[in-house]
């Protein structure tokens, strides 16, 4: 989890089911369905933060507002819960790139290496009657998707619509959630809208690694070209 303040669990059950207008029970009930993730203090109690918070009301507008089903708001939160991990993931990986970064200034003959090859399930290579045949759809089914923006398919220099697989992989879990979950429209719309954002979180910090890890080979490869007596000198500077 990332560690800023707002995850800094505070408020006891009391509290936090006053701020979001609930039954203290029904905070119980949605820890046991993971839902929510509250905190323990040493003695055991259950404390919530400000992103807990958050959950609880974003719970109350899926169900309240969008009429969303139990199981539809299971996956938002989960979905959710998986972006808050992989920011803290993240900001580990950066603190160990910086630990490696300080290790080179030693051991410059040591660089990381770079992979920037594109996710093969990201290439477009279906078209909309092979992807429908693949998830037992209509096409029509997937062209009502994709204005809804469920699924966002790429095109081809002729504007022909191409599915990933990755998309495959979306519209088979619309059909899990609609048919096996009985997750209403407005409920799908908010667990692919998190899917997307989860993809393209996932994408943009490991893209941001990759750049990191190019910005250490250009710097130790530029300090291995300084004479020796420089060399030292940056390592004892930095």
């Amino acid at each position: 989890m990332p560690s800023d303040a707002k995850n800094r669990p505070v408020y006891v059950i009391s509290v936090a089911a006053e701020l979001v207008d609930m039954h203290p029970q029904t905070l119980r009930l949605y820890e046991r369905k993971g839902l929510i993730r509250p905190g323990r203090s040493s003695g055991k109690t259950r404390l919530y933060s400000e992103r807990d918070i958050e959950h609880l009301r974003e719970i109350r507008r899926l169900t309240q507002e969008l009429g969303v089903n139990l199981a539809g708001v299971e996956e938002v939160m989960r979905l959710q819960h998986e972006l808050d991990d992989m920011q803290g993931e993240f900001e580990a990986e950066i603190e160990r790139i910086e630990s490696e970064l300080r290790e080179q200034a030693q051991r410059p003959e040591a660089l990381p290496g770079v992979d920037g090859r594109i996710d093969p399930r990201d290439r477009p290579v279906y078209v909309i009657s092979i992807a429908a045949e693949l998830v037992d759809m209509h096409p029509q089914t997937l062209r009502l998707y994709e204005r809804k923006q469920l699924i966002r398919p790429g095109r081809s220099s002729g504007k022909t619509r191409l599915y990933s697989e990755r998309d495959i992989e979306h519209l088979r879990e619309i059909r899990r959630l609609t048919q096996e979950l009985g997750v209403n429209l407005a409920g799908v719309e908010e667990i692919m809208r998190l899917r997307h954002q989860l993809d393209a979180t996932r994408s943009g910090l490991e893209s941001n690694v990759r750049r990191i890890q190019e910005d250490i080979t250009e710097h130790m490869t530029k300090w291995r070209t300084l004479p020796q007596g420089e060399q030292e000198a940056g390592a004892d500077g930095d």
